[in-house]
């Protein structure tokens, strides 16, 4: 498979993600939407993010999570903080 094509194919998979985890949300009345949850086993959050909850999607040194989820959006970040305990405890 050539770069372009497996480049659209992610941004199909992605979009369509996305798009699944709106449907969820949009199918509830509106004031039974959390606009965050989970679809096809990934985690969102379609909520405004704090600098707190993004600082903390990447350097979260109270959890043993290497991924953490998404402050806004699907998916998952990594902790980095979690990363680099890793690397001190291998040297």
């Amino acid at each position: 498979m050539n770069r372009q094509l497996r480049k659209n194919v992610v941004l199909v998979a992605v979009g369509a993600v996305v798009a699944a985890a709106l449907a969820k949300e949009l199918r509830q009345p509106s004031e039974a939407r959390a606009w965050t949850g989970r679809v096809l086993g990934l985690p969102y959050d379609f909520r405004r993010p704090s600098l707190e909850k993004i600082a903390r999607e990447f350097w979260d040194p109270s959890s043993d999570a290497f991924f953490t989820p998404h402050a806004f959006g699907v998916g998952y970040g990594v902790n980095l903080a979690r990363v680099a305990r890793e690397l001190r405890r291998s040297r």
